[in-house]
């Protein structure tokens, strides 16, 4: 099946704000407060928290969703299943050596549910998103609800200096993962419904719902990402938390389906890739190795048990770290574009899927 270049440039690019909202975990030794950031007191510390969670925080991973669920309904039922179990496998790897917050068992798992309701009718679909966005709501404004203590309630490894302990941890942290992303679930159902009208595919023919869901989804997500970013970064004080982190994730999935249409009405205009583009889009293509780089590069600088940069930098030095590791993964991908080469952890999955499949 022919590559289609919205996907891959939606997901290289996003991976940027993958790299702000995952740093950003990685600090500790100062107090945890609302949706379990630290307490910042330097201005453009408290700026930059504010402006993560505004634009970020529960965004990015929707967006991931909504096009990991169009991919998989355009595959066969049999390979999109081996491929659903090998990234339950890589994910439970990753989480319990480098990243407890790991999606990409989540995803595994969100792929079997995509298959199991492709069969579904369009209006099905729709209708069963809108009562998953309910019970985002209800799941996501109960994780945050409780007022901060200045202790952290989850990712507890975070901020543990002994390594073994903290890797004893990374197991019951990743079974937490899908509580805290709830609303992905609904940004992927919206994803198999894109699919059966190839929206990414001829995003052309699909311009003006493509505006819509841009220009509605990411006003949406700024207006009710705001108020969380504000009470994170300390400017505004309020008791009515359950509703905020209701508001959040709820607006959060209209965020990520803003973000893709926004990708998608970008590369409507795209007619000769220029060099940036096309480190970007080899980016998308081997996002799975970039995704993991980036965790490689977090736990080696910020860990508590190795460089323990997470207890010194601030909010503004971390974002910068985690942008910069972005780009050099997109130089890598770049790299392995140039050698017409996948990524390594690409690599792995087609070999693992390949060993599977093969007669004994």
């Amino acid at each position: 099946m022919k590559r289609l270049l919205t996907p891959d440039i939606a997901r290289g690019s996003m991976l940027a704000l993958i790299a702000l909202a995952n740093s950003a975990v990685y600090l500790y030794g100062r107090p945890y407060g609302v949706r379990q950031h630290v307490v910042e007191t330097d201005l453009l510390d408290r700026l930059v928290s504010a402006g993560v969670v505004t634009f970020v925080d529960a965004r990015a991973y929707p967006m991931f969703a909504f096009l990991f669920a169009y991919g998989v309904a355009r595959m066969a039922p049999e390979r999109a299943r081996s491929r659903n179990v090998w990234l339950i496998v890589f994910g439970f790897v990753h989480a319990v050596l480098l990243f407890p917050g790991d999606v990409l068992g989540l995803y595994g798992l969100l792929g079997f549910a995509v298959i199991a309701m492709s069969r579904l009718r369009d209006r099905t679909l729709l209708v069963v998103a809108g009562v998953w966005l309910v019970l985002t709501a209800v799941v996501q404004g109960q994780a945050y609800a409780s007022p901060p203590n200045g202790q952290r309630s989850f990712f507890w490894s975070f901020e543990t200096a002994d390594p073994l302990a903290a890797l004893a941890l990374h197991p019951l942290e990743w079974l937490l993962v899908p509580f805290g992303l709830f609303g992905v679930g609904a940004a992927a159902l919206v994803g198999v419904w894109a699919a059966r009208r190839e929206v990414l595919a001829e995003p052309e023919r699909h311009r003006r719902l493509l505006r819509h869901v841009a220009g509605w989804g990411l006003t949406a997500a700024v207006l009710g990402g705001l108020p969380s970013g504000l009470a994170v970064a300390g400017f505004w004080h309020t008791t009515a938390l359950w509703q905020l982190g209701a508001l959040h994730a709820v607006t959060g999935v209209a965020g990520g389906l803003g973000y893709a249409a926004l990708i998608g009405l970008i590369a409507t205009r795209i007619k000769r890739p220029n060099a940036v583009v096309r480190a970007i889009t080899a980016c998308g293509e081997r996002s799975l190795s970039c995704y993991l780089f980036q965790s490689v590069v977090f736990v080696l600088l910020l860990k508590p048990y190795t460089l323990g940069l997470g207890g010194t930098l601030g909010s503004a030095e971390v974002a910068l770290l985690g942008l910069a590791t972005w780009a050099v993964s997109v130089l890598l991908a770049d790299v392995l574009r140039r050698k017409d080469l996948r990524g390594p952890a690409e690599t792995l999955l087609r070999k693992a899927r390949e060993l599977r499949s093969s007669p004994a």
